[in-house]
């Protein structure tokens, strides 16, 4: 049975890239949010098996979503990602309960890696 994720990111290009190989690799992309306000809505309302995070967005940032969602599912699996240069909000979200981070721009090799390492 395939996984389900929810895909969180501002911009529609990355949320269409990380589509496409998500389900090239097999996955099932049950939906996706542009902001943090929006996660937290979706993961409630599909409760995915994994969530990939963008950190910065408007309304509500990933560090944030990623806090709530831990709060309504402790052990909801939540896999960041940011762009060069955030690693100080980076450690904070793997501190926060993220298990892993991916940097764009995205390799479909390093996507599929962490996402598969995420669901063991």
């Amino acid at each position: 049975m395939s996984k389900r994720v929810l895909i969180v990111d501002d911009a529609i290009f990355m949320r269409m890239k990380l589509k496409d190989i998500l389900e090239k690799n097999g996955f099932e992309v049950v939906g996706e949010a542009q902001n943090g306000l929006e996660a937290v809505e979706k993961f409630k309302s599909e409760r995915p098996d994994l969530v990939t995070m963008d950190i910065t967005m408007p309304e509500m940032d990933g560090v944030a979503a990623l806090k709530s969602i831990k709060q309504i599912d402790s052990n909801a699996k939540v896999v960041m990602c940011s762009a060069m240069g955030q690693q100080t909000m980076v450690m904070e979200a793997i501190q926060s309960g993220a298990v892993d981070f991916i940097v764009k721009p995205f390799e479909s090799d390093r996507v599929i890696q962490s996402l598969n390492k995420a669901i063991r």
